[in-house]
């Protein structure tokens, strides 16, 4: 293990509270080995991309951090700084090597019965060693980053046990954001989360390579639909504002992605409340989960996709008849 770089200054450094709560919301955008990372004031953006067809955007607030500091220089020419790029999977394997503890002693809180194996008492009733019970301590994860160049460090202490971690930060790339055209609009649905995910996942039967999501006005209001090398499946929302929170398309859309894309925001599906789907007229698909931390309040995570362009010649897999 390395020892850990400490700086009298450091640019940022930050405490967190429930480990989980990072965990959680960073593996929403793991679809992709490495972030871009972008430190604040207001929080810590990190952005996934692939292929620039494809981008999740997870702001951590400082909200979710029982302490938040964040000191850039003073000079003028600061603004890539705070900027580099980490490996989102080997961040996520060293938060889970505190969240797997945490979990146990949260099971073991709500059940005194299921300490004897996984909380205060180890196995064959004698008392776990480093368990949170015993010790009286929480698990505790501080962040910090001393200067442009050096590593991210990541220090998890518990019950007077610390484990520290560099994580090597790279040079950022220049990353564009997929360009979405929020005043041109052709559609926006707020509806329950839960509901895309089940959608999503029932056209994976299909095998598929693609998704076509339709609007209307009328109906049908709103299509799913995949065709694959098993047959093709379509899932069907009615305008029930019981269903469909919002419903905005003033004329017909269809638009056609790639359906392991999408695919990747399932994590964002399962976890979230509800989910706010906006489609600008360039076809541009932004999907926004709004998820409740808890004892924390709302956090969202921010996915756009671009759409499928067929090339000349080719025949698309969903035709309008089908949708109609």
């Amino acid at each position: 293990m390395d020892s850990v770089h400490h700086d009298a200054n450091p640019l940022f450094t930050a405490v967190s509270g429930p480990v989980r709560h990072l965990f959680q919301l960073l593996r929403c955008i793991a679809f992709a080995t490495k972030a871009q990372v972008r430190i604040t004031p207001e929080g810590i953006r990190f952005t996934v991309e692939e292929s620039r067809v494809v981008q999740g955007v997870a702001f951590l607030e400082k909200s979710l951090f029982t302490s938040y500091n964040y000191a850039p220089p003073t000079s003028s020419q600061t603004d890539d700084t705070a900027v580099f790029q980490i490996s989102l999977a080997a961040l996520l394997e060293t938060l889970q090597i505190l969240l797997v503890n945490e979990i146990k002693d949260r099971w073991a809180s709500r059940d005194p019965a299921y300490g004897g194996m996984m909380g205060a008492l180890g196995r064959g009733g004698r008392p776990a060693a480093f368990g949170n019970r015993v010790l009286g301590m929480p698990g505790v994860c501080r962040l910090s980053y001393a200067a442009k160049g050096e590593p991210l460090c990541v220090v998890l202490e518990e019950g007077g046990v610390t484990t520290s971690c560099e994580m090597v930060t790279y040079e950022p790339e220049d990353q564009e954001e997929i360009p979405f055209q929020r005043d041109a609009l052709t559609l926006k649905i707020i509806m329950r989360s839960t509901w895309l995910h089940d959608a999503v996942n029932e056209l994976s039967s299909t095998s598929p390579s693609r998704l076509t999501m339709a609007a209307s006005p009328s109906a049908p209001y709103l299509v799913l639909s995949s065709k694959g090398p098993l047959g093709s499946a379509a899932v069907e929302f009615s305008k029930d504002q019981q269903l469909l929170e919002t419903f905005q398309v003033p004329k017909r859309t269809v638009n056609t992605y790639k359906y392991s894309l999408i695919k990747a925001a399932t994590r964002a599906m399962s976890l979230a409340s509800k989910v706010c789907i906006r489609g600008d007229e360039q076809g541009v698909l932004s999907l926004q989960f709004m998820i409740e931390v808890e004892d924390v309040g709302v956090h969202f995570i921010d996915f756009r996709f671009v759409p499928f362009l067929p090339e000349e010649g080719e025949d698309d897999l969903e035709s309008d008849d089908e949708m109609s």
